[in-house]
């Protein structure tokens, strides 16, 4: 018989905590990424100065396997995506139009202001020359997430990209053909087998494959991973760019009365089945629904597959059930843990969602799970965790595009503002700055 299974409680009603102590009472997670930065400095240094020798020695020692080459030949793609299964074929190809449909309004265009007659300040949106996109391995396969980084970057208009994912011992060496078969179904060309920290840190260095091809290093490295891949993005970033150093995967639900405790059940565990780390949080006004929400967690769980994992995660420190007065309590507490994902079954789900201000991503009303931004909503699910969603945004369009500012002034415009740049000039102990301007129309000495 299976033992009951009782989110633990944070009770919040009677009380108006501060935003600070809201932060310290909720349930949260997460991962020490300094605590593992001293095993993988070593292997960022190696790659950094051996290449693909040291990602490949590396790759054996964590991945069981050395593929004969780092990068995929284009017949291996051509194989995978022909062996597809054509029900994920097709769930593959629904994915992506939907996703492209969304990106596609992401779009940013140039905007040109005229600040004074003759002097104006140009936006100009320009894509990243060449972009990395980590694709993980490990408890599961996710062509989902080739797809969720391949399309904005696509859509972004990016010179190149190059989709990295961990070489599978029982494939060959090869990365799980179902991440092969969707990045040729996106059209992508270039996929390496090489994944951890030393994916992230070969993206960032490059180097020379065993056929003596030379692999070029990327300018930005999106996509999630373990506390591994975070932390060699942390080594590596300012040589790179990276979207995010993204933890454990979170959701949590604002629900009232009105939430079908079978539904709640069934989305916290949806996001407990991906890591024994991640994060469910139910927060409600109603103590009844809670307990029919643990009520309905045990019943479910006899039937999860990865029930071990799963019941892991529900009863770690990060997950738990948070009672409050009313939806409104809740919006406070929801904003102030700001989750990846968030959502909102309450009566007037539309109403309540629209008061939200940290979030990764919003699911509005009982027919909008998690699961469906997973795939086949349209958004984006590489998405900020930790908390990061009070200041970050999740992937998108304009995270691999880069805002240049073009000045152009004529010589009148100049004129009439040299008063001013040279007095500023001047207040900063610049005095340079403003000579720059006055050799423009006083005769040098």
């Amino acid at each position: 018989m299976t033992s009951r299974l009782e989110l633990a409680r944070v009770d919040l009603r009677g009380r108006t905590p501060s935003v600070a102590e809201l932060r310290s009472a909720l349930p949260r997670g997460g991962v020490d990424v300094d605590s593992v930065l001293h095993h993988v400095r070593p292997v960022v240094e190696a790659i950094r100065e051996r290449g693909v020798a040291a990602a490949l020695e590396y790759g054996q020692r964590f991945d069981n396997v050395t593929p004969a080459t780092v990068r995929v030949p284009e017949s291996e793609l051509e194989t995978a995506l022909a062996q597809l299964d054509p029900a994920v074929r097709a769930a593959l190809e629904e994915s992506i139009a939907r996703a492209r449909k969304v990106h596609a309004d992401q779009r940013r265009t140039d905007t040109t202001t005229e600040v004074v007659a003759g002097g104006t300040v140009t936006e100009r949106w320009v894509p990243v020359e060449r972009v990395g996109l980590y694709v993980p391995g490990g408890n599961a396969v996710y062509p989902s997430s080739v797809v969720m980084n391949v399309v904005p970057a696509q859509t972004a208009g990016v010179g190149s990209l190059v989709v990295a994912s961990p070489p599978q011992e029982q494939f060959g060496g090869l990365p799980h053909p179902t991440v092969l078969a969707a990045a040729r179904l996106l059209g992508v060309d270039e996929v390496w087998a090489v994944g951890g920290a030393q994916g992230i840190a070969l993206l960032s260095y490059g180097g020379v494959d065993t056929d003596g091809t030379e692999i070029e290093p990327v300018d930005l490295i999106t996509g999630p991973g373990n506390i591994y891949v975070t932390a060699a993005k942390r080594l590596c970033r300012g040589l790179v760019g990276i979207d995010a150093e993204a933890g454990p995967t979170e959701i949590a639900i604002l629900a009232d009365a009105s939430a079908d405790p079978v539904h709640v059940a069934a989305d916290l565990i949806s996001q407990a089945e991906h890591d024994v780390l991640a994060a469910s949080v139910l927060v409600t006004d109603s103590a009844e629904l809670a307990d029919a929400v643990d009520t309905a967690l045990t019943a479910q769980m006899a039937v999860v597959r990865h029930a071990e994992r799963v019941s892991e995660a529900l009863r770690g420190k990060q997950s738990g059930t948070v009672l409050v007065d009313d939806i409104a309590q809740g919006l406070r507490v929801v904003n102030a843990y700001a989750a990846e994902h968030l959502e909102i079954q309450t009566a007037d789900a539309s109403t309540v969602a629209a008061e939200v201000r940290s979030a990764g991503a919003v699911f509005v009303g009982p027919y909008a799970p998690v699961s469906l931004g997973d795939y086949c909503a349209g958004s984006n699910h590489v998405l900020p965790t930790a908390g990061c969603a009070r200041h970050s945004s999740g992937l998108s369009v304009q995270t691999f595009l880069r805002g240049i500012h073009v000045v152009e002034y004529s010589e009148t415009a100049l004129k009439d503002v040299a008063g001013h740049v040279v007095a500023l000039a001047e207040a900063e102990d610049l005095p340079a700055h403003g000579q720059a301007v006055r050799a423009r129309f006083e005769a040098l000495s």
